[in-house]
């Protein structure tokens, strides 16, 4: 991509064309050379909107509850944006294909926008993706960016590293707090959604998560993290929902802690960036006679990868 086009299309997203924002966020996935200038020109528009993550396994309704949310915040008058990431691909099946085609009936509402994010040969590049794509709708003005996941692995818990608020959803059966804590959800979460609360079980798993959040509290200046009980595919428990997720997002504001949250996504966002360049330069260096040589040294175990990697180096 052209430097002029890549200004053009800059200009475009921050004038408010949804087409621009689009293309940019494809360019992103697809890590086309030149759309880091774009990714600098919009980057100081940046660092107003409310980032949102919403996890947990999959069935727990977190689609459904995601559309619940929208509908929510549009009534507040919020503009709001949506990236449901998928770590196989954006077109993989499953929920996207499935519960979350009901989150297209916004699509012609102006001031909703809703976009798949995968990856495409890898996904390695997931929670760069996710981060940038991020950075883009915070740029063109988006009040509220939900990350939704497909489900509870590393990849997926990766790309809510860039979120201010963390909302996991379970479901009454998503069984017992040992193994809750075994997937690592509990840690992240900043409100607790046990959704299908119509169902057998509902008080007893939020009973069981409010003991186990109140053993590991951290003290009384800490954010204490409330579960929700919610009936999404009703519209019960919505307002609550929401209205958590924006006491948690002033939390953040008064304690200090969404500066500390943006000095940790400047972070990532470096280190990302270095650690493509890094790859790249080592990948061209193989590529080099020098270290053809050396995978080659490696190869028949005349040479250990430790030294031939500081040799390649050198």
């Amino acid at each position: 991509m052209t430097p002029a086009r890549a200004r053009e299309l800059a200009d475009k997203l921050l004038a408010g064309d949804k087409r621009s924002l689009a293309r940019l966020i494809s360019l992103v996935e697809n890590r086309e050379p030149g759309v880091e200038l774009a990714l600098s020109q919009i980057y100081p528009h940046t660092g107003a909107a409310h980032l949102i993550g919403i996890t947990g396994p999959p069935g727990a309704g977190k689609s459904t509850l995601t559309d619940k949310l929208i509908r929510r915040a549009r009534a507040d008058g919020k503009k709001v944006a949506v990236l449901c990431v998928d770590p196989s691909s954006p077109f993989s099946g499953g929920a996207i294909l499935g519960d979350r085609i009901r989150m297209q009936e916004h699509s012609a509402d102006d001031l909703v926008f809703i976009r798949s994010i995968g990856t495409r040969g890898g996904s390695g590049g997931l929670s760069r993706s996710t981060q940038e794509s991020t950075m883009l709708l915070d740029a063109a003005g988006y009040d509220l960016v939900i990350l939704e996941t497909a489900g509870v692995g590393q990849t997926e818990l990766g790309v809510l590293e860039v979120a201010h608020t963390i909302n996991v959803v379970l479901v009454p059966e998503s069984g017992d707090d040992i193994q809750m804590m075994k997937a690592g959800i509990l840690e992240i979460a900043d409100v607790l959604t046990v959704n299908k609360c119509d169902r057998q079980g509902s008080d007893h798993i939020v009973k069981e998560l409010r003991v186990m959040l109140d053993i590991a509290g951290d003290g009384k200046n800490a954010w204490n993290i409330p579960v929700l009980k919610t009936v999404a595919e009703k519209g019960e428990g919505i307002n609550d929902v929401y209205a958590a997720l924006g006491s948690h997002h002033a939390f953040l504001k008064k304690s200090g802690r969404l500066d500390e949250k943006r000095a940790q996504f400047a972070k990532t966002a470096i280190l990302h960036i270095v650690r493509d360049s890094a790859v790249h330069t080592a990948e061209a260096k193989i590529r080099s006679e020098k270290g053809q040589a050396l995978l080659a040294a490696v190869s028949r175990r005349e040479l250990d990868p430790f030294t031939a990697a500081a040799k390649l180096f050198k």
